[in-house]
């Protein structure tokens, strides 16, 4: 039995996107800024794909530049807001401390640049509050940038409180909703948002594609120069096949939204609440305000990395935190953000479902997890300290 449980990390490319995109490997093969048939063809599915995808977010067609996905839309938002800013003689930016790196890491390359970068705290529960990012606004402030859901632990934050406080206040509101999008109800103008990043491999699309939108008026600064395609936003030839698949995955998953999170959120419940019975062990994160399909915890006494081993083992496909950083020896810089101490943070699991998983698999997860987690806690010797009083417990 295998039994995929890394959906976070990316997600199995559906039926209905694989048949999107196979057409435009073959048939439709044509570069869309050439003049000829077979260009003006691909030029056709790319405005056709760029519009359906547009419907879905509820912007315009031409807010959206497709990129190679969910990391080069966050650099090329924050350095574009930041050149804005600059031009404006503001020079302030508010994020979080448990963004994703390629949110964080821009960061510190604007920083250097003189630009300074405030992070907000993040509380136990894994929220920001909206009342955070307005307290710490100011008139240089030319930036705020808020992840939609966190790719490790799943909580979801007041996006739209956060996009309403920045809008009346003037600020670029920017979101990674790279791990939101596909799974919970997105709406760019409802919620206020002027940027958002997104990656077609979390909901079933394709690998290497993805999407910045930005809200018409605001300019974006070029990372890639090479040509005018992207309306001279991103030069290079646009890849149509995975476009068309991406544009494929979204419209499906946007159209079983409600269906998958019921589902979904039902497994989650249990396979918290089974994991909730082994002795010293912690859910990261609200319990309710969280992605349908993710589920962490930290189990004391144990390493991360041994528990993945043994899990895979059993045919459990688990991971600890970010794939992005899953070769790091570092804890989770979100869970540290969280206020889990090192110790407890290098004993974590990521258990990330989508709707192919059944009852039957989390019922088999459960116990695996358990039985794992015994015979780790059985040879070490940390436990062994913990067990005879010669070391106090953190997770009670």
């Amino acid at each position: 039995m295998r039994i995929y449980l890394d959906n976070a990390a990316t997600t199995k490319m559906s039926k209905t996107a694989v048949n999107a995109l196979l057409p435009y490997m073959d048939d439709i093969y044509g570069n869309p800024s050439s003049l000829h048939l077979a260009g003006q063809a691909a030029a056709e599915a790319l405005a056709d794909a760029r519009k359906r995808m547009a419907n879905c977010l509820d912007c315009a067609a031409d807010e959206i530049t497709f990129t190679s996905g969910g990391s080069e839309a966050d650099n090329q938002a924050l350095y574009s807001a930041a050149r804005i800013g600059a031009r404006k003689g503001k020079r302030h930016i508010i994020s979080t401390a448990f963004e994703h790196h390629a949110v964080l890491h821009t960061l510190d390359k604007l920083e250097k640049e003189g630009f300074e970068i405030t992070l907000l705290d993040v509380h136990e529960n894994g929220i920001v509050h909206a009342k955070q990012v307005s307290d710490a606004i100011r008139e240089d402030t030319c930036l705020v940038t808020v992840m939609y859901a966190n790719n490790e632990i799943g909580t979801v934050q007041p996006i739209q409180k956060i996009g309403e406080i920045c809008r009346a206040r003037d600020v670029i509101f920017h979101t990674d909703a790279v791990q939101a999008v596909g799974h919970l109800h997105v709406n760019v103008r409802e919620q206020n948002i002027d940027m958002l990043s997104l990656s077609a491999h979390k909901f079933h699309g394709p690998k290497g594609i993805g999407i910045l939108y930005c809200r018409k008026g605001i300019p974006l600064t070029t990372l890639i120069e090479g040509g005018a395609q992207e309306r001279g936003r991103r030069g290079g030839t646009e890849n149509i096949p995975a476009i068309m698949g991406m544009a494929a995955a979204l419209e499906e998953a946007c159209a079983l939204i409600d269906e998958n999170a019921g589902k979904l959120t039902v497994l989650r419940d249990r396979l918290i609440a089974g994991l909730s019975e082994i002795p010293h062990s912690i859910l990261n994160g609200d319990a309710g305000r969280r992605l349908p399909g993710n589920v962490n915890f930290c189990f004391e006494g144990i390493e991360g990395e041994s528990l993945l081993l043994l899990l895979d083992d059993k045919g459990i496909c688990a991971s600890s935190g970010s794939a992005c950083t899953s070769g790091s020896l570092d804890p989770s810089h979100v869970l540290l953000a969280i206020g889990r101490i090192h110790d407890i943070a290098h004993g974590s699991l990521r258990l990330t479902l989508s709707e192919e998983n059944t009852a039957e698999e989390i019922e088999y997860t459960i116990q695996a997890v358990k039985e794992v987690v015994t015979y780790l806690r059985g040879i070490s010797p940390v436990w062994r300290d913990l067990v005879e009083g010669k070391k106090e417990f953190i997770i009670k």
